[in-house]
């Protein structure tokens, strides 16, 4: 079939019970995150069943079940989602190359040099996590790096447990919403056609804001309810040895900077490292690659950076697949025909890209997805009232930053109250992802910086000049 009929049987599905009908495999879909996520899954590979359970359901709503087939892979096989795959894999391999060499040791221990009370733990602990989310994009490799170490130093020296876990989760969302190599910023950017660098510059309004904020709000929430010192010292062991590989975050947001593509800069990023790390002995060659010929396998930190990244990967092409059912059934056309009848000023735009995006997060559960979803209609939309690309990437970020990193059953959430069990074996008490996302201030200050931009247009001239500057 080529792709003109294709373009036709899509735009033509039809499903038993009306176009309504393409929602009820989303709500079993949702329904059954909740309840997997509230039951305590470690990650996002428990959410694999539900999907493919979910797609079943929507093949038998379906009429015609080979039109359906044909959409689920075209959805799947979508040239962004594959530039996305990449991304995660490449990211999360330079997040698994900069854990081995000890760059996060390293920054444990400038902190260790510091007399750290309850306070300066949780303002140190997020400050830690926004520069390792900012160095590997990855909100996710954040928690898991992190929170093994800093959670249970952090409870020790008397901090507040949910505070302390909202600020490393806060740190995990500062580099998700900021660092040109997140998945974040790489799917807001490339589907409205923005230049990654000058739309990252333009981030600082919204996002020193919202983290002087979380700053302010960690330090008063912490001297309020501080707990009782189990150990003065504070277990921040580390070593200066991985300082020097501050120099791959650096490198690789300065080609960012410079324009170059996403491939590009995470290739070459990746391989700077690679040659930094084995030059200054951080790196052995048997790391980079090996033969356990007794197992019949090889081992290298790639392949533990690819294995990494294949749960949000296998569950990204699931979701992409149940979402191309939903575009099929006309609703979200119909959004768009609605919406352009109720737009008449960039502003009533805006809210409308705003709380579409927001209400797709909420309800399949995945950022990157969501922006995808609603891309398309905040193109067409953002164009008709001269909305420029960054300010559209932004508010898409903006709101996808926000609702993942508060609400119990998003994987962040999740993945930062499991964390927590980390500190146990000391004493340290563990926290509920119902605390971890009500103590997420960054988030909180994120979702005060978007109503302030949408509702008020806080930033709209400065995003369009940019814009203008960058081409």
């Amino acid at each position: 079939m080529d792709s003109k009929s294709l373009e036709e049987t899509i735009d033509n599905l039809r499903f038993y019970g009306g176009p309504l009908a393409a929602l009820i495999p989303f709500f079993v879909f949702i329904s059954g995150v909740i309840f997997v996520a509230l039951a305590g899954a470690p990650d996002e590979k428990g959410f694999w069943p539900i999907l493919v359970f979910a797609l079943l359901l929507s093949l038998l709503l379906a009429k015609d079940k080979t039109k359906f087939s044909e959409l689920v892979i075209k959805g799947m096989s979508e040239p962004i989602v594959m530039i996305m795959i990449m991304a995660w894999i490449l990211a999360s391999t330079i997040g698994v190359l900069m854990s081995i060499t000890g760059f996060v040791e390293a920054l444990s221990w400038i902190a260790s040099q510091l007399s750290l009370g309850s306070i300066g733990i949780v303002l140190v602990a997020f400050t830690i996590c926004c520069v390792v989310s900012l160095s590997t994009g990855s909100s996710f490799a954040t928690i898991l790096i992190c929170g093994p170490l800093l959670y249970p130093a952090g409870g020790l020296l008397g901090a507040h447990l949910p505070t302390l876990a909202g600020a490393i989760i806060g740190g995990a969302t500062f580099g998700d919403f900021f660092a040109p190599i997140s998945d974040t910023t790489i799917a807001s950017t490339l589907s409205q056609n923005a230049p990654i660098g000058p739309t990252v510059r333009s981030r600082l309004k919204y996002i020193i804001p919202a983290a002087i904020f979380a700053l302010v709000a960690y330090g008063v929430s912490t001297s309020l309810q501080q707990t009782e010192i189990i150990s003065t010292t504070s277990e921040l062991s580390g070593s200066p040895q991985g300082l020097p590989m501050l120099l791959v975050p650096i490198f690789i947001i300065y080609l960012f900077l410079k324009g170059k593509h996403m491939l590009h800069g995470l290739l070459l990023g990746l391989g700077f490292g690679v040659v930094l790390s084995l030059s200054f002995g951080l790196l052995e060659f048997s790391q980079l690659i090996s033969l356990d010929l007794e197992n019949f396998r090889a081992n290298s930190f790639i392949i533990d950076g690819i294995s990494k990244a294949l749960g949000i990967c296998v569950f990204t092409i699931l979701l992409m697949g149940l979402v191309a059912t939903l575009k099929a059934s006309g609703l979200l056309k119909r959004l768009v025909n609605f919406a352009e009848k109720h737009t008449h000023t960039a502003k009533q735009t805006e809210v409308w890209i705003a709380g579409t995006v927001a209400m797709i997060v909420l309800l399949i559960t995945h950022s990157i997805v969501a922006i995808l979803t609603v891309a398309e209609f905040t193109e067409e939309t953002g164009k008709k009232q001269s909305i420029t690309p960054i300010r559209r990437s932004n508010i898409l970020s903006l709101v996808v930053c926000v609702f993942p990193f508060l609400f119990p059953y998003f994987i962040p959430v999740i993945l930062m109250a499991s964390t927590s069990s980390s500190g146990q074996e000391l004493g340290v008490a563990s926290v509920s992802a119902l605390e971890v996302g009500m103590h997420n201030f960054l988030a909180w200050g994120l979702m005060l910086m978007t109503i302030v931009a949408v509702l008020f247009g806080y930033g709209q001239k400065s995003d369009n000049q940019s814009y203008l500057q960058s081409k």
